[in-house]
């Protein structure tokens, strides 16, 4: 019997199995993964010597933890394919976005053991963040063992409060997408005021890297690091003051709301 599957074998699936099998939570031949997408799951395979198969029940028949990779919208279709194989000794882990518990549970005959996960992005190169929520079947060690999955791509924590899960998914999930949009914009401000294409990217890429750094091994808050830089008179408060005006702060909160909103429909189903 296979100790993991994975119902879905895009990144996040890739990223999870290339960050297990690296530290060596799993071995290969323990993985099993399935995608409706024969391409997908022969990449899949050939990367990472995994098995794989067409048939989802397949991969419940054969595994004892199941990771559910697949988009919100086809979900309650693939809980309802393979209900007929859920027992009460399968771990069920969702990385759905704003799927709730109750819906996994529901879809899988209400008394599987659920763990709701909120992964992102960075997982792809072992720098994620994700936030892990069980299901009112799912034991401590359900969790625990989901804490120590998503830290093999990341950092990960439990929350007890299922509601958290959508700010999580407006915040961290959709994250990255927000800090590529302020590079874009960046670089482009860089290219306005005369530099070329790749040196404006390069400082851009070196700046936020730098200050992601200084965030995390300083101790100063994002106040204090921002008051360090802002000379009155000077140059940083000029561009402070212009992206103020320019609603900026107010902009990315808007953001993280609207995501977070979103996040709550899709668990609507």
């Amino acid at each position: 019997m296979a100790k993991l599957g994975f119902i879905g074998a895009g990144n996040m699936a890739g990223a999870l199995i290339k960050g297990l099998i690296a530290a060596k939570l799993y071995k290969p031949k323990e993985i099993v993964a399935s995608d409706s997408v024969p391409a997908q799951l022969k990449k899949l395979k050939k990367a990472y010597k995994v098995g794989g198969t067409a048939n989802n029940r397949e991969v419940v028949r054969e595994a004892q933890t199941i990771v559910l990779a697949v988009k919100p919208q086809i979900l309650d279709q693939v809980l309802a394919e393979i209900q007929s194989e859920v027992t009460k000794a399968k771990l069920f882990i969702s990385i759905a976005a704003g799927v709730t518990l109750r819906r996994l549970e529901n879809g899988l005959g209400g008394k599987a053991r659920v763990v709701r996960v909120m992964p992102n992005t960075p997982a792809l190169l072992g720098k994620g963040i994700a936030v892990v929520v069980r299901g009112s079947n799912a034991k401590p060690k359900d969790e625990k063992l989901t804490v120590s999955m998503f830290r093999g791509v990341g950092e990960a924590l439990a929350v007890k409060d299922e509601t958290l899960m959508d700010p999580v998914t407006g915040l961290s999930g959709s994250g990255p997408a927000y800090v590529y949009l302020f590079a874009e914009a960046l670089i482009t401000g860089g290219v306005q005021a005369g530099l070329d294409t790749k040196v404006a990217t390069q400082l851009t890429y070196q700046t936020i890297e730098g200050a992601v750094a200084m965030l995390k091994e300083t101790g100063k808050t994002p106040k204090e690091l921002r008051d360090m830089v802002t000379s009155p008179g000077g140059t940083t408060l000029a561009g402070l003051s212009r992206l103020a005006e320019g609603g900026f702060t107010d902009t990315v909160v808007a953001g993280v709301t609207a995501a977070t909103h979103r996040s709550k429909e899709l668990g609507q189903g």
